[in-house]
């Protein structure tokens, strides 16, 4: 790829807006890459000690809501000799003018070049994010390997879920930081700062050294893998003696003390959400077996009643947003949940603000919460996802869900006005059949017979959404094998007849569904090891941009850039994705401690082949799953026995005039 030629880093960052405001009317909406958001910062530059750009490597639409990247950005920019500007991929229309006019990867906030900052921060919420990444590099003029860059370079740091195995991208990134990362960004900023202060000792390879000191921030460099002759790893050791044999996750306890985002960033442009979201709590002790989320995020850390009032009343206030998200991996089970909702529909009633949660446990759900999320009038969409359509194959992945459960769930929705709910399931579960997957058409039949019968009305529907099912690192799963698409794809064609078997109740049933050829290519990305950042890079070189987008994502390209690539190391795509691994097998993440005992995993991963199911150890005793020692934490519930009263009337609208009883 040709890249812009850019100078070394310098003392100012001079805009590019010049040479990129002509180029806006030529590509599809120029309005992404204008900036000036309200809840934007631009701070002066020679005034910073530490310059962050903070990217999500997506389109602005998908990129500018994230929560993460939002919060790191206020709590980096907070710090008064601190800067943090935000980046996003820029679509293919505006790379091509990009490289022909030599205009480099810019922020959005003030248009500065992306090479000019200290840090690069990226989070990936998916591993198809990983040809952006490469883009944004390029773009950038930075050497698109680690080992290829000088001191005039930025450090390019990874984060977010995918970063729990980082290394399909670690001949890219210089750094990696696993968990949380309110602190970690402010941990590695005092360590810039001070670098930089002493006048950059031992260049680019001192300041990694110190980050890796810390035990919490991965250097890919400083660790050597060594393979066996069929293609196994046969260990990962530290290169010198001064780094850590293993990196851990940093977990930030007191979600009290850290109310993010305060300013949330308000989009010029539409995005996939507009609305004001709290992060209710961190963490899931649900124990799915497919679920990376729930298992990298332990313990579970609540967020107290008192705070999420006073987030939301402060969010609205400045936003000026008419929906609040109450996020989390499972919203319902916060153990104020009833209150919080009442509460906050107390407050808002009468105004044009609606509550919502944006994914349902099915056994959480009940009439008082659904009273309360529609006690305006407005009702948001309501997603429940049982995952798995046979009793069977729940216990297997510990989806402890019945369809009576499910059943009195939807009637619950439907009897309170709600006229349409979304359900959510996967296909290529281990041990998955043909019958477990048809058995997810009966239950959306019966699902509208109950509702037609509840509500008396044939205005019910339902849509039935299908994800291809990818193992991940730090999960029970991460030893399965995957399904091949066409044995996916078949079963999704057998599935989509037996809905339309009954045309009366197929009619009002939706239904979506992924292939199975893009979760198989996840699958290589997210197990892969760092012979697979050559897959990558050939896919990048050969035009993969945006492969998250349907529209752009080509399965060809990825099987052909694989079978080029991979044979060179004795192994091919199957080898990556379909293969079962067996215990003793070194497993590419082995290194990166999530806090989670590998033994227990391995456990809980033959308890799924014997379809034995796990509760939920936030409510029994503790099963030993390593993490509370391991990082010294501890599970945090409430309740505060607080309410989100008194009201105060403000501008017309009744809205907390705070967070304490």
């Amino acid at each position: 790829m040709s890249a812009p030629s850019i100078t070394p880093r310098s003392a100012v960052a001079n805009s590019v807006w010049p040479r990129l405001e002509p180029l806006l009317p030529q590509v599809a909406k120029p309005i992404q890459y204008v900036g000036g958001e309200l809840g934007a910062v631009v701070k002066d530059w020679d005034t910073a000690a530490v310059r962050w750009a903070l990217m999500y490597p997506d389109a602005y639409e998908v990129g500018l809501p994230n929560q993460g990247v939002q919060i790191l950005y206020e709590v980096l920019n907070e710090q008064p000799d601190v800067l943090a500007e935000r980046t996003y991929a820029v679509w293919p229309d505006l790379e091509r003018l990009m490289r022909a006019h030599q205009v480099p990867q810019f922020t959005i906030d003030a248009h500065r070049p992306v090479r000019d900052f200290d840090v690069f921060g990226v989070s990936f919420a998916t591993e198809l994010g990983y040809t952006n990444l490469l883009t944004a590099i390029d773009l950038a003029g930075i050497p698109l390997l680690a080992a290829d860059r000088g001191d005039a370079d930025p450090v390019v740091v990874a984060g977010g879920h995918a970063a729990f195995n980082p290394e399909p991208i670690a001949a890219f990134v210089d750094a990696a930081v696993l968990g949380d990362g309110e602190e970690a960004v402010l941990e590695i900023t005092t360590i810039v700062r001070e670098w930089k202060a002493e006048g950059s000792p031992g260049g680019r390879d001192e300041l990694l050294l110190r980050l890796a000191r810390t035990e919490s921030v991965y250097v890919p460099r400083f660790y050597d893998v060594d393979y066996l002759p069929d293609g196994r790893i046969q260990r990962v050791v530290p290169n010198r003696p001064d780094v850590p044999f293993r990196v851990h996750k940093r977990t930030t306890m007191d979600l009290d003390a850290w109310p993010y985002p305060k300013k949330p960033l308000v989009p010029l442009a539409e995005t996939v959400h507009e609305r004001y979201a709290v992060e209710i709590f961190r963490g899931c002790t649900r124990g799915c077996r497919f679920c990376q989320a729930g298992m990298i995020t332990r313990p579970v850390r609540e967020r107290s009643i008192t705070t999420v009032g006073q987030m939301v009343r402060e969010g609205l206030e400045f936003s000026g947003f008419h929906e609040v998200g109450l996020l989390s991996l499972s919203s319902a089970d916060h153990s104020e949940i009833g209150d919080m909702c009442s509460g906050l529909a107390q407050q808002y009633e009468g105004t044009n603000v609606s509550l919502s949660l944006p994914s349902t446990r099915v056994d959480a759900f009940n009439i008082d919460l659904a009273q309360e999320l529609a006690r305006n009038g407005r009702r948001t969409g309501l997603t429940f996802a049982p995952e798995g359509g046979s009793e069977r194959i729940r216990k297997v992945i510990n989806k402890m869900v019945s369809k009576e459960d499910l059943i009195r769930t939807v009637v619950t929705a439907y009897t309170n006005g709600w006229r349409q709910v979304k359900l959510y399931f996967m296909c290529g579960l281990p041990t998955e059949t043909d019958e477990d997957v048809l058995e997810i058409a009966e239950m959306a039949h019966e699902v509208i017979r109950a509702g037609r019968a509840a509500t008396g009305s044939r205005d019910i529907r339902c849509t039935v959404s299908i994800g291809g099912f990818v193992p991940k690192p730090h999960t029970p799963f991460q030893w399965a094998a995957m399904a091949p698409p066409d044995v996916i794809d078949n079963r999704l064609r057998l599935l989509k007849q037996a809905v339309n078997a009954d045309r009366s109740l197929g009619r009002a049933i939706g239904f979506r569904y992924h292939d199975g050829e893009p979760s198989l290519i996840e699958g290589l990305l997210s197990r892969g090891d760092r012979r697979v950042s050559a897959v990558i890079r050939r896919v990048w070189e050969n035009g993969g941009r945006f492969d998250g987008w349907s529209e752009h994502f080509s399965y060809q390209r990825w099987v052909e850039a694989a079978a080029e690539v991979l044979p060179d190391f004795g192994v091919d795509l199957d080898w990556y994705t379909t293969r079962e691994r067996d215990e003793l097998e070194v497993l590419p993440w082995d290194h990166l401690d999530s806090g989670l005992d590998k033994d227990w995993l391995w456990q809980d991963w033959q308890d799924a082949l014997g379809e034995y199911e796990q509760d939920d150890c936030r409510w029994t005793p503790c099963f030993d799953c390593g993490v509370c020692p391991a990082m010294d934490t501890e599970i945090q519930i409430g309740p505060t026995g607080r309410k989100l009263l008194p009201l105060t009337p403000v501008n017309g609208l009744r809205v907390p005039s705070g967070a304490q009883q």
